[in-house]
C-alpha cells in the first residue's frame, strides 16, 4: 500500500474537480479533460485494487453531470484512515 496522502491534497484534489463550476463557461466540458487525469492521480495516489476500483468511480464522478460535488479523494482518505486495518462488512445478497 502507498504511503497515506495528506487530507490537505486530499482536499485540494477535490476542490480542483469542482472548480469548473466556479468558472463560467468551461463546466462540463472541462470535465472531459479532468476526468481521466484525476481518475489516474487517484489510483496512483492510493493505489492497489480498492484505488484501481475508486479510480473508476472517481473518473465516471466527474464525467457524470452535476456530481462533481462528491469529495471522492477525502472519502477514499477516510476509509484509509479510520477503516484500513478493519475487515469491510460482507453483506448478504
Amino acid at each position: 500500500m502507498n504511503k497515506q496522502p495528506s487530507l490537505v491534497f486530499c482536499l485540494l484534489m477535490d476542490l480542483l474537480g469542482s472548480i469548473t463550476y466556479i468558472i463560467p463557461g468551461i463546466g462540463e466540458t472541462a470535465d472531459i479533460i479532468w476526468a481521466p487525469i484525476s481518475g489516474y492521480l487517484f489510483y496512483k495516489t492510493f493505489g492497489g485494487r480498492k484505488a484501481a476500483i475508486g479510480g473508476l468511480f472517481n473518473f465516471a464522478e466527474e464525467l457524470l453531470l452535476f456530481t462533481d460535488i462528491i469529495p471522492s479523494f477525502t472519502i477514499m482518505w477516510l476509509i484509509q484512515r479510520f477503516y484500513a486495518n478493519k475487515p469491510l462488512p460482507i453483506l448478504p445478497l
